[in-house]
């Protein structure tokens, strides 16, 4: 078991103790193939975007080795075109189940680079990646739309799929500054990726119609202000605004507005975004309440369906203990988490002064 000593940041009372930090970084190790691949667990599938969001947990714990193979398999098996299919049969390359490519589980790379680098400080690690990260931006920029909006995928055939989803572009506003970050740290200037990222934090920012509607979710809540595009009164003003509609106190946050069901990852994201807006009291509530997800081996249920008192799905994710852990990474001060997430270092692109 990872030891105590090594996730001293992930302590959080009433969230984590030492002990069963430990025990959730370990659980996330022995979903992880030998060859890096950290499917959401053994026999499910492994997509881009989860994947590496365990990675960062590892990192955040101190397994910096793990988590650079994780980033490795990445790197191996990216598609000539920059990106990778949206799932693989228990995190097996040559056993895909979607061949779609969508833009925000390409994009994801770049976040989890960064935030290794910062972790490590490993510059012959970030030159490594430069190229996966370089190929993987530019297959995402490639589906930006006239608007700034990215569109949502490339079908396996390679056509493309140009209507964008809110939150898939906010992860990848998110992204693009992490990508930005890299290039200024190797200097190799991006000013092409600058203005792109520009151009998407204000259609996330000022264009709600040039997104597909799926207010119902929270995810398209609280991920603007998640992904550093919404920031200060409009993101408090944001968050407040349809908090009723989607936080259950003492359970978590629905997925859905309209469902009776709380999720373990919206409810650490939220946390995040909350820590990000500088409301610590209220990411902690989120965390303690979210502890009746937690099982004995210290991994986390997916969601619980609250009016049948029912866990469902019954199965514990790798991406829910992630997402955990960067949330109580984030509020304990991990500097790279905090950097990543507090968009310390990160540049905002050049938002156009025009509609």
């Amino acid at each position: 078991m990872t030891s105590p000593g090594r996730t001293e940041r992930l302590v959080l009372p009433g969230v984590l103790t030492a002990e069963q930090a430990g025990r959730t970084v370990a659980g996330i190790l022995a979903e992880q193939r030998a060859d890096g691949a950290i499917p959401w667990f053994r026999g499910h599938h492994l997509d881009p975007w989860d994947h590496v969001e365990a990675a960062m947990a590892l990192d955040a714990a101190g397994e910096h080795e793990r988590a650079e193979a994780a980033y490795r398999w990445l790197a191996r098996h990216q598609n000539p075109d920059g990106s990778w299919y949206a799932g693989y049969a228990d995190g097996a390359a040559d056993a895909p189940t979607d061949r779609g490519r969508e833009t925000n589980f390409v994009a994801y790379i770049a976040v989890g680079a960064w935030h290794h680098y910062l972790s490590t400080g490993d510059d012959a690690f970030l030159d490594s990646l430069w190229p996966t990260v370089r190929s993987a931006v530019e297959f995402v920029l490639d589906l930006q739309q006239p608007g700034g909006q990215i569109g949502w995928k490339r079908e396996d055939d390679g056509s493309p799929v140009t209507e964008a989803l809110l939150t898939g572009c906010s992860s990848i506003h998110q992204a693009l500054r992490c990508a930005l970050a890299i290039a200024e740290q190797r200097d190799e200037p991006q000013p092409d990726w600058e203005l792109a990222a520009g151009w998407l934090g204000h259609a996330i920012r000022r264009h709600p119609e040039r997104f597909l509607d799926k207010d119902r979710f929270s995810m398209d809540w609280y991920y603007p202000v998640l992904g550093g595009a919404v920031t200060g009164a409009q993101a408090k003003e944001r968050i407040e605004a349809d908090w009723d509609r989607f936080v259950v106190p003492g359970l978590g946050v629905r997925c859905v507005s309209d469902r009776p069901w709380v999720t373990g990852g919206e409810s650490a994201e939220l946390a995040l975004a909350l820590w990000a807006m500088g409301e610590s009291d209220r990411a902690v509530d989120i965390l303690r309440w979210i502890q009746h997800l937690r099982a004995d081996n210290g991994m986390y249920w997916t969601g619980y369906v609250f009016e049948d008192d029912a866990v469902w799905p019954e199965e514990l994710t790798t991406w829910t203990a992630g997402s955990l852990l960067l949330a109580v990474a984030a509020l304990g001060g991990d500097e790279a988490t905090t950097a990543v997430f507090g968009g310390e270092r990160l540049p905002s692109g050049l938002d156009p002064d025009c509609c």
